[in-house]
């Protein structure tokens, strides 16, 4: 109404949604507002950002990746799979690399296998599935907080009786108790001997339930390769359920340095022959690109000098400090962004791109179904990450060879998905284990549905109804802080939480946690616990704070 988004309702899928849609949903769609949104192309013009035409800004762009030599591209969730596949494409066609990869998050080698080996091209878990289970295993998963549709359908399923829902984590969070479910009570570090507990009979996974994998069970080395190995073990089947809108597209479309569009393995050279045919191009290139933190690691060094950003928040990042050190690092950095980040602060160019009120596209959900939209507003200045990247491609004298969100869906159906054999799952190396601190806690975290996260800007009412961030402990950790646990104590002290990247004072409640443990949110206080706390699975020290 009079060009503003007034209200947002669950969209007309009854298979998927039941016409349910959770509060943040509904409301958090203020973060696209004109008023905080960036309008036109800027170019960096001695150390200081300036206006500059669409022209102008693709020519600099093109120019700075070729100067910078070798380049990468780093996306975040927002993407849908057409601009995904954009920027797949680009990665490969005009910076000739598959340093390519959408995890703005903390990730791993075996998680990129595993969604090339096992998530891909997948999609035999349905939302009605959950519900006719007897038995839905939740790992490194909280659904109210991370995926609130699949919440909803569970905790229907379980309030008929019909579904016991199986949680491996720390404690029993409030979302688990609405789904009456049971806890594997679990640290972080512990999960592939919890995962690999739930083959007895007692837990009743076989091959009728369903396993959902989240994103954060990356985390642990191994925990991916336990879930597929219980899944093979009892006949379950598995699916891969990440928080974000765009990741599942993602995946699909290409951006990863494994991976190419279609479900095809980089390394397989049929496959790079297929999409380079299809692209027009004499081929592609062989090796198997770095994934994100690698990319971080390579501009650090010098090894890579161009950067392509979109849609990343770097304290979202598995190493945010490490992740500025790398755009100042780098040679010349391109960011594609809906509003003013600390990314475009120090971008040599930034282009404006168009939220998905002014653009058509295509999300994929969890289960493989693709849901597409028509844009709500006309806005020839406000461009699709595609066409963006076209232009400079076109500059760079690579063309990408469409324009506009159709001619992405055309090329993306001509190519279709690999019939090949998929990439067996490797999960390499375990990293280095780093070395425990004397009378440390291991740090557990996920993100909260609502709380500080960017796209939740402009929604104070939203906001206001998140719940109060605090740190839970273990009663045994709570008594060797403060003391002996009587009757209300607990109720209004504080703990500080120091890990090698800060410290954090917040109010502390005791859970039933494992005594080794300590729980705090991702993102509800400061910049959050990657930024100015330490990485989730690190020790970290918890004493009595002062009021």
């Amino acid at each position: 109404r009079r060009g503003k988004v007034r209200r947002r309702l669950a969209g007309n899928e009854p298979e998927v949604n039941e016409e349910w849609i959770s509060d943040k949903d509904r409301f958090a769609f203020h973060y696209a507002r004109q008023d905080d949104r960036l309008t036109y192309p800027m170019v960096r013009e001695d150390g200081e950002l300036r206006p500059a035409s669409w022209t102008e800004a693709f020519a600099v762009a093109a120019r700075g990746l070729r100067s910078a030599g070798a380049g990468a591209v780093l996306t975040g969730g927002r993407l849908t799979a057409e601009d995904a596949y954009a920027y797949a494409k680009f990665a490969r066609v005009a910076l000739d690399t598959n340093d390519v990869d959408f995890r703005a998050r903390p990730h791993s080698a075996e998680e990129a296998s595993f969604l090339a080996a096992h998530v891909a091209l997948s999609g035999d878990v349905t939302y009605a599935d959950l519900e006719d289970a007897p038995v839905v295993v939740l790992l490194g998963l909280e659904p109210e907080d991370e995926a609130a549709t699949i919440f909803l359908r569970l905790r229907k399923a379980a309030m008929r009786g019909r579904t016991q829902v199986v949680s491996v984590a720390p404690y029993a969070s409030r979302g688990l108790r609405k789904m009456r479910g049971r806890l594997v009570a679990t640290a972080p570090g512990d999960e592939v001997e919890a995962i690999g507990s739930l083959r007895d009979a007692e837990h009743g996974v076989t091959k009728d339930a369903v396993i959902l994998v989240g994103e954060r069970l990356a985390a642990t080395h191994g925990a991916l390769s336990a879930a597929l190995e219980l899944a093979r073990s009892t006949g379950a089947r598995l699916a891969w359920v990440p928080r974000r809108a765009g990741d599942r597209g993602a995946v699909e479309a290409g951006a990863l340095p494994n991976l190419l569009p279609g479900g095809r393995p980089v390394a397989e050279a049929s496959a790079r022959v297929d999409v380079a045919a299809a692209w027009g191009v004499q081929s592609l290139p062989g090796k198997v690109g770095r994934d994100g933190n690698a990319i971080v690691a390579a501009l650090a060094k010098g090894d890579v000098g161009g950067l392509v950003v979109g849609g990343v928040d770097p304290d979202d990042t598995a190493d945010p400090a490490a992740f500025r050190a790398a755009l100042d690092a780098a040679g010349f950095v391109v960011s594609l962004e809906l509003r003013d980040t600390d990314v475009t602060r120090v971008a040599d160019v930034v282009l404006p791109v168009a939220p998905v009120t002014d653009k058509a596209g295509t999300f994929v959900s969890w289960d493989g179904r693709t849901r597409d939209f028509v844009a709500v507003f006309s806005n020839p200045a406000s461009l699709p990450d595609l066409r963006i990247l076209s232009g400079i491609a076109d500059e760079m004298g690579r063309p990408l060879g469409f324009r506009t969100v159709t001619e992405v869906r055309d090329e993306m159906q001509a190519l279709g998905p690999w019939d090949g054999a998929r990439p067996a799952l490797d999960a390499g190396k375990a990293p280095r284990a780093s070395k425990p601190r004397a009378n440390g806690l291991a740090l557990a975290s996920w993100k909260q549905l609502i709380d500080l996260g960017s796209m939740q800007d402009g929604e104070v009412h939203l906001r206001a109804t998140a719940r109060r961030p605090v740190a839970r402990l273990g009663r045994s950790a709570y008594e060797s802080v403060f003391g002996m646990l009587e009757g209300e104590a607990g109720r209004d002290q504080l703990v500080t939480i120091s890990g090698d990247r800060g410290s954090v004072t917040l109010p502390v409640v005791v859970a039933d946690l494992p005594d080794d443990v300590v729980w705090v949110p991702a993102r509800s206080f400061g910049r959050g616990v990657l930024a100015e706390l330490a990485s989730p699975g690190s020790t970290v020290t918890v004493k009595g704070a002062s009021k």
